[in-house]
């Protein structure tokens, strides 16, 4: 076994010990808005409930470790004291990854994830559609847990309003477990699916994904995909060149064969196979090519 002094190695080492081993962790998919009325999404898997009684949730966003920068989600928060926090669900964990791209200030992750927003009730941060439950909040303390890099901004939340999809709901109107098919974090790129174990997804911090507004309206538009096919092909930096495409087509005796057939359907089956191999340039390359 070895032993630690957490003052003794580089913070990001640190942060891989502490969020490898304390895990599965829930996902807070969390809503704000400026004071200028722009929206931000963003996902923190620093994240509980700690209180039935006033109703209190409380997630934690980092200071990030290579530049001691704050989030849009904390800036928000301060400046509000409002927010919305969405359960993440299976069906939409590839968007709710895609929404942690670090875009420039006013991008709009709804927009960039493909997630829809929905008006809330009592404050001003929208809801996500896709979430099964979500919790309206207001802000009632931010305690400051440091000032380095790494070191996280715990925003206690109490809730004001809760929706929760009623298809998720058993015959006796509980949540019922296997239906709501919560995720949840791990270290690395692990997740958990919390009945059926553990996957990957790519994180998408390092490159700037064109996001699901840029993807092309025959895709976004195919019963083919879900949601979770729209976000891995959202994060990818570039589309493949023609030549790249080209090539590959010349190569591949079944893509040519579902080009020649000129089946539609059959080249967007095709494209998700390898989406559910997670070949997503291979993806975009079927889905891009032409006879």
């Amino acid at each position: 076994m070895i032993t630690i002094d957490p003052k003794s190695i580089e913070t990001a080492k640190l942060q891989g010990y502490l969020q490898g081993s304390v895990g599965p962790r829930p996902i807070a998919f969390a809503s704000t808005m400026d004071t200028e009325g722009n929206p931000n999404v963003s996902p923190f898997s620093f994240f509980n409930v700690f209180s039935a009684n006033p109703p209190i949730l409380i997630f934690s966003p980092a200071r990030r470790v290579r530049d001691n920068s704050i989030k849009h989600t904390l800036i928000n928060a301060e400046a509000t004291g409002e927010v919305v926090i969405n359960v993440v669900n299976y069906d939409m964990v590839q968007q709710t990854s895609l929404a942690s791209t670090e875009y420039a200030e006013g991008v709009d992750e709804f927009l960039k994830s493909g997630l829809t927003p929905i008006p809330s009730e009592v404050v001003k941060p929208f809801r996500v559609k896709e979430s099964p439950v979500q919790f309206e909040c207001k802000v009632t303390q931010i305690i400051a847990l440091g000032t380095e890099g790494g070191a996280g901004n715990l925003i206690l939340c109490e809730v004001v309003r809760i929706h929760i999809d009623e298809s998720i709901l058993d015959q006796n109107g509980a949540i019922d477990q296997h239906k709501i098919d919560l995720v949840s974090r791990l270290g690395g790129n692990w997740y958990s699916r919390s009945n059926q174990g553990l996957f990957e997804v790519p994180k998408p911090l390092t490159t700037l994904g064109i996001g699901v507004d840029a993807i092309p309206d025959f895709v976004k538009q195919s019963a083919v995909f879900n949601g979770n096919d729209l976000g891995m092909l959202g994060n990818v930096e570039s589309l493949p060149t023609l030549e790249e495409i080209t090539i590959f087509v010349k190569e591949n005796f079944e893509v040519k064969g579902v080009l020649s057939a000129d089946d539609e359907i059959k080249k967007y089956q095709l494209a998700k196979e390898y989406l559910n191999k997670n070949e997503v340039l291979t993806a975009w390359k079927v889905l891009l090519a032409k006879k």
